[in-house]
């Protein structure tokens, strides 16, 4: 890991101190702290690339593009390149003390199965699991032989291009796992309209900052602006245009806490041709006006005595 930019904005890219070239690196909490600056550790931060966590024991509280996830034994957590986090924290505000597991691995590093689009798509996917007993064993097995595969790379008796091939494995493997979670949201994925959805928050994804009008996405499409509305409504019970504005207000708030970007270049960025109607949007959307987030935001991030 890479750090990147002033304290008011931390990304981190990816980058193995082990092995510079291999693509996936298998870790404890423990030791994650002990390799960040205490800025990135007590800071939320981006990153470019996959973070998989499965904690085993302890307590703390994740954040997740601003929504906090308690953590425990059976807690996994998977953030996706371009999400925000905040590393888990304790009640005083300090890195938790978890025993955890993380597999970090880059977007390219596992064979592309379609199996596990949804768990890699940072727009489709769940970010937090608790697991029942079960899966929390299955889960802990899968990330064990990780672990004891990725200890093989770094030996010096190894066959480089085995392991790799190996562990490539071994995390795809993982994410089909992980695939077959529990998550309410898959059958809606699977029904009739979903074909529509999904091509719906993939070019979102692509277009936010340029609009968020459903009659523009419809007509990329290939879709009726109903067509894409019943099936957002069908795939998550809200509609094409919530979606689309939902969307723009999150990057909104990831521009506004980790940037001194000013509001009205924010609400350019994000195709708002007045800072006040982006101000109002914004408001509508959070409920909190740009100023008063990002004061927020910033007061959350300021250092700890």
């Amino acid at each position: 890991m890479v750090e990147i930019g002033q304290r008011d904005v931390i990304d981190i890219a990816y980058g193995n101190p082990d092995r510079r070239h291999a693509g996936v690196e298998v870790l404890t909490f423990d030791a994650l702290k002990r390799r960040l600056k205490s800025s990135v550790a007590r800071f939320p931060s981006r990153l470019d690339f996959h973070q998989v966590m499965l904690v085993r024991g302890g307590a703390g509280t994740a954040m997740v593009d601003f929504i906090t996830h308690p953590c425990a034994r059976g807690t996994l957590l998977h953030v996706r390149p371009g999400q925000v986090q905040r590393l888990p924290y304790g009640a005083d505000g300090r890195p938790a003390a978890l025993d955890a597991v993380l597999v970090l691995f880059t977007g390219d590093f596992p064979p592309p199965l379609p199996q596990t689009d949804a768990v890699r798509d940072g727009c489709l996917g769940p970010v937090a699991w608790r697991l029942p007993h079960d899966e929390f064993e299955a889960l802990d097995r899968a990330v064990t032989e990780l672990d004891a595969e990725y200890r093989t790379l770094l030996g010096e008796h190894r066959d480089v291009e085995l392991t790799g091939a190996l562990l490539r494995q071994l995390v795809a493997a993982l994410l089909i796992r992980m695939a077959r979670l529990a998550d309410p949201a898959r059958s809606a994925l699977v029904g009739p309209g979903a074909e529509a959805y999904l091509a719906f928050r993939r070019e979102l994804e692509r277009s936010f900052a340029g609009t968020r009008s459903v009659e523009d996405y419809a007509a990329r499409l290939g879709y009726s602006p109903r067509t894409l509305t019943r099936a957002c409504l069908a795939a998550t019970g809200r509609s094409a245009k919530q979606i689309a504005d939902a969307r723009v207000a999150l990057q909104a708030q990831r521009l506004l806490a980790h940037t001194d970007m000013p509001v009205a270049s924010i609400a350019g960025a994000l195709g708002f041709s007045e800072a006040t109607n982006f101000g109002k949007f914004f408001a509508r959307e959070t409920g909190r006006t740009p100023g008063d987030f990002r004061r927020g935001q910033w007061a959350f991030d300021s250092p700890l005595p």
